[in-house]
């Protein structure tokens, strides 16, 4: 198996852009969650005050953080600076500020306006980031293979494969960690290429990678071995110090508005916000709630009947294996260390975190950042398959497809005292009764069937006309004076 550039058939990466932004966007989230709502508060507080305190929002949410007289957002603030272009632009539009609200959470009309800017910040954000992901997945997918199929099966299996669609609908950050991973690691593969010049693909590297420690502090581990794996494969270059400072800048820069928001909330640019959080004793173990990982976390991370990752996205069972094709060949050994690093680093941190079941989550949320690197091993595992093994992983990619629709339309907050919640919880009561989260029963007054049918008139034929392509397209034969690349 070579690491080589090859042809796809022409639309194909646009048609897939299309598929996966419009099935995130399509389906929303409760925008009452902590997770959701705390961001949100403090998106509100930038845009409409001026400041980065919660105060008046503090009774609504129990993920906040006290520091002297004042409540502050509890988290990294990269998913609410993201969102600050879609507060100012709904406000702006709508007429409306948080100031004109009854601030209770029985308030219907509070949670409409929420749901608004939320969604709005979603089509923004991280809808954009996971589709960008999954194009690049089937990039690298095709260039490892030769096989635009393989590519197409990696990138599907990643965005509507994973809880990645479900968490991609909100403004928690583990799904735009996931995207920035994907992203951070295909341009410095493509940047650190033997014979490219690509100077500009390591500055976007550098920066995918700063800007997933804006959302997420521990990010920076898994971050970390991208960073530390690109520096290997730049070594032998002669332009390695250009390459290793170009992503360096764009690191260092996507750092600067973390330092100034801790600047604007806190008057120091060094603060940590979950140094204030209240609420959870647990945050005050180890390094923030961060100890050491526990084998039998591990294990009810990966197969436990509430959080189990693969009750939620079987397809990953052969993604392992595909990883493995890629490590037996010395020519692609170096991407399946990088893909196994960041799995194996985010599993542990996850397994480490005193919460890490994640409260109200459907499949391991804390996991998610993983999703992307490890959806990449379905590529070389679907072009090493006959005729039969690939009509069964097609099945097996149509079933967590199907499962993840039923999730991200019904609810990816699953509470934590459900076992086995996608059945118990999420189709029983949920997705059975009709409790669907779509736009057009949200905002056109479809009901939430009509909605969810709609999804399905847009999106089947966009799935159809994605194999039709790939299946009618090259094939997989090296484009004209393609190169191997180590």
């Amino acid at each position: 198996m070579a690491d080589r550039e090859t042809t796809a058939p022409r639309g194909t990466r646009a048609l897939l852009f299309a598929l996966i932004w419009l099935s995130v966007a399509w389906f929303g989230s409760w925008e009452l969650n902590p997770n959701n709502a705390t961001r949100m508060f403090a998106a509100l507080s930038l845009v409409e005050q001026g400041d980065a305190t919660i105060d008046e929002y503090a009774p609504l949410t129990i993920d906040k953080a006290t520091f002297g007289p004042h409540t502050y957002l509890d988290k990294a603030p990269g998913m609410t600076l993201m969102a600050l272009p879609a507060v100012a632009l709904v406000d702006r539009w709508s007429g409306t500020t948080a100031a004109r609200q009854n601030l209770s959470f029985y308030d219907p009309n509070l949670a409409r306006f929420l749901r608004l800017r939320i969604r709005v910040a979603v089509v923004m954000g991280p809808a954009l980031l996971t589709a960008l992901a999954a194009v690049l997945l089937f990039d690298w997918g095709l260039a490892l293979t030769g096989q635009a199929a393989a590519g197409l099966v990696a990138a599907l299996g990643y965005a509507l494969g994973t809880p990645i669609w479900g968490w991609s609908g909100t403004i928690t950050g583990h799904a735009a960690v996931a995207a920035l991973y994907v992203i951070a690691g295909w341009s410095l593969w493509r940047a650190t290429a033997a014979g490219e010049r690509r100077g500009t693909l390591a500055l976007v590297g550098g920066m995918a990678l700063g800007w997933a420690v804006v959302i997420e502090y521990q990010a920076v581990l898994a971050g970390g071995a991208i960073a530390l794996w690109a520096a290997a494969r730049a070594w032998p270059r002669a332009d390695r110090w250009r390459l290793l400072g170009l992503a360096a800048l764009g690191g260092s820069a996507m750092l600067v508005p973390l330092f100034l928001y801790n600047l604007l909330a806190f008057g120091t640019p060094f603060r940590i916000a979950y140094a204030g959080v209240t609420g959870f004793a647990g945050m005050r173990q180890g390094l923030f709630g961060l100890t050491w990982p526990r084998p039998g976390v591990v294990l009810e991370i990966l197969v436990g009947d509430r959080r189990g990752l693969v009750w939620v996205s079987p397809i990953l069972l052969v993604a392992t294996l595909g990883l493995a094709r890629l490590a037996d060949d010395a020519r692609t050994r170096g991407v399946a260390a990088l893909a196994g690093a960041v799995v194996a680093i985010v599993l542990l941190v996850n397994a480490a975190y005193f919460y890490w079941d994640g409260g109200n989550s459907t499949g391991p949320r804390h996991a998610m950042p993983a999703m992307g690197l490890l959806a990449l091993g379905l590529a070389p595992f679907w072009a090493a398959q006959g005729r039969w093994g690939r009509i069964a992983t097609a099945a097996l990619l149509a079933l967590s497809m199907a499962v993840n629709l039923v999730i991200a339309a019904a609810d990816i907050f699953a509470p934590p005292d459900y076992r086995w919640p996608v059945w118990t919880y999420v189709m029983e009561q949920r997705f059975r009764p009709g409790a669907l989260q779509t736009w057009p029963s949200e905002w056109l007054g479809w009901s939430p069937w009509s909605g969810l049918y709609a999804y399905l008139a847009v999106a089947l034929p966009l799935l159809a006309a994605l194999a039709w392509r790939v299946r009618r397209g090259s094939g997989g034969c090296p484009a004209p004076g393609a190169r191997h690349r180590g």
